[in-house]
Formats: C-alpha cells, structure tokens, sequence
C-alpha cells in the first residue's frame, strides 16, 4: 500500500471512509453507471463537507489536531444523535 492509499484508509485522517466505500460497493454492483448511485455520491459530500467545515473551525480556534480523531468524531456523532448528512 503506497502513501497516498495508506493516508486515504486511514480512520484517524479520512472520516468519510465508510461513505466512500458505500459508493465504490455502488459502482460496482450497477457495472458503474453512475446514475444509480447518485444518492451515495450525495452522501459522501455531504460527509467531507461537514467535516470540513468542522476541520476549519478547530484551525480557527487552535485546536490541535485539525480534523477530530476517530474516537473524537465517534463521541461528537453520538453527542448530537447520529449522522447530520
């Protein structure tokens, strides 16, 4: 596995991994016609764009790391009831 793969799987860095892997699953399953996968797609925007914006929002503040580790997100999904996209 070369360095950008590794960093892309990587739970701590990438939290849309399981949205990502529900739209390659689509692709496949439809022999990539993507117009059948259009709501996975829609989801795993929705993903990276709340996390970030949630990524700018620590930078602004000073939080180290940027992005939220994966315990952190799990407790921040949980502390608002689930998915917000």
């Amino acid at each position: 596995m070369d360095i950008n793969e590794q960093k892309v799987r990587n739970q701590d860095s990438n939290p849309c991994i399981e949205e990502s892997d529900a739209s390659h699953k689509c692709l496949g399953a439809y022999n990539y016609d993507k117009s059948m996968c259009s709501t996975y797609f829609q989801r795993y925007k929705d993903c990276r764009k709340y996390w970030h914006k949630i990524m700018l929002q620590r930078r602004r503040h000073g939080v180290r790391p940027d992005m939220p580790t994966a315990a952190e997100r799990q407790e921040m999904l949980s502390a608002i009831g689930g998915k917000p996209y």
